[in-house]
């Protein structure tokens, strides 16, 4: 793969988590919780959950999913002449500004108006998070498990902070009012950046399309691929989606319906911490399949609770049963492809990220056709498919391991 090296003028940085620069790099991914789950929190203070324009929605996510399309370009361009500190940097800023905007054409604007903002929102944590993953590639060589760990925990707290801050906000401050606050959290962060050093880092360039394909030729890659894409689907469907489900299916009211998805966002991340002491202890396929059958019930009940209470079982079930499954797919991705690394655009991940930014999108038309039911129908298929997937490549292990030599 080719290489071209950032420019000189930083400090050295060790492979370890110890240094200042992986560490300040990786809280970039608090930042990149907060830009992603930001769209799925905010739609309530838009007024959609007063509305049926789900094909707006799903609109919206497109103009995300076209940012971060275009930002693959414009990081490896900011990487080779301006280096990792001032990419970050520019990254957070650009994020801010976003911000900005859309709370400048906040209703009564028109939707049309938001979708600028929105494509500017995707660029911007698309080139936040391929600095981050060239800062931080040392210490992920040194202690890819340590280096993992901290950056999901570190992403689902942003994920859970911009959704308990607008559940917690959304009765005292206009929309408008929200995002501006909420921009201060990427602004701080491009001050930060500013003001640090990165040690010199190998840019790597971003692999054309036919490369990526290239790369699941065989059937192991592409089972792992499709149970990575269905269940990235699955958890940005609801993430997505939660608040307008519970608004207009149950009647909850907004801030309350935006307080669930902080808590969908909250048993996701306790899961996924709890599930580094979990690992060791307990048979890997057993947890799996336990975990993809808990979230076909919690979907279950999602679909035929009619009260609040149903509503907070099945959303921590939900979080609970998710959780476990990306770390238990990522160390066998890792055992059977020790080349790949989680967040640059290899194969497996470049196909499972698709997954996890097409569902909302999808469901923009479902929702519009088959109505708002279909946000906990989609994910409640998914997780089918992705329970029969994992019987596949249980099977295809059983025989790769049998027609191996002795």
């Amino acid at each position: 793969m080719q290489t071209a090296d950032l420019q000189p003028n930083v400090v050295s940085d060790s492979g370890s988590l110890a240094s200042p620069g992986p560490r300040k790099a990786l809280a970039g991914f608090f930042v990149s919780g907060v830009l992603l789950a930001f769209l799925g929190a905010i739609l309530p203070s838009w007024g959609h959950h007063l509305l049926a324009d789900y094909w707006m929605v799903g609109l919206y996510f497109v103009a995300l999913i076209a940012g971060l399309t275009a930002a693959t370009k414009i990081a490896s361009w900011l990487l080779t002449r301006k280096g990792i500190g001032a990419t970050l940097s520019i990254s957070c800023a650009s994020a801010s500004a976003s911000l900005l905007m859309l709370a400048f054409f906040s209703p009564p604007f028109a939707a049309w108006w938001r979708l600028p903002g929105i494509v500017l929102l995707g660029c911007a944590a698309g080139v936040l998070h391929t600095a981050i993953f060239h800062a931080i590639s040392p210490v992920y060589r040194h202690d890819p498990a340590a280096t993992v760990n901290l950056g999901g925990a570190l992403f689902g707290l942003g994920c859970f902070t911009v959704a308990f801050l607008i559940s917690r906000m959304f009765y005292t401050y206009t929309a408008a009012s929200i995002q501006i606050w909420l921009a201060l959290i990427p602004g701080f962060f491009a001050i930060a950046y500013a003001r640090a050093r990165f040690a010199p880092c190998a840019v790597t360039l971003i692999q054309p399309p036919h490369a990526v394909w290239s790369e699941l030729r065989t059937p192991d890659a592409v089972l792992l691929s499709l149970v990575l894409f269905f269940q990235f689907g699955n958890e940005w469907a609801i993430a997505g989606w939660l608040p307008l489900f519970l608004s207009q299916r149950l009647g909850l009211s907004p801030s309350t319906s935006i307080l669930m998805l902080a808590l969908y966002w909250l048993a996701l991340l306790i899961g996924r911490i709890a599930a580094q002491w979990i690992l060791p202890n307990v048979v890997h396929a057993k947890l799996l399949a336990g975990c993809v059958l808990a979230a076909v019930f919690a979907c279950i009940i999602l679909i035929a609770t009619d009260n609040q209470f149903g509503a907070v079982v099945g959303v921590l079930l939900l979080g609970g049963a998710f959780a476990p499954i990306y770390p238990l797919m990522v160390e066998r991705i890792g055992k059977r492809f020790p080349d790949y690394h989680p967040g640059l655009y290899n194969g497996i991940f470049s196909f499972a990220i698709a997954g996890g930014l097409l569902a909302p999108c999808a469901l923009g038309y479902f929702a519009g056709v088959f109505g708002v039911g279909t946000v906990m129908g989609l994910p409640l298929a998914g997780s089918v498919i992705v329970f029969v997937l994992l019987v596949l490549a249980w099977l295809e292990a059983r025989l790769h391991s049998s027609v191996q030599p002795q």
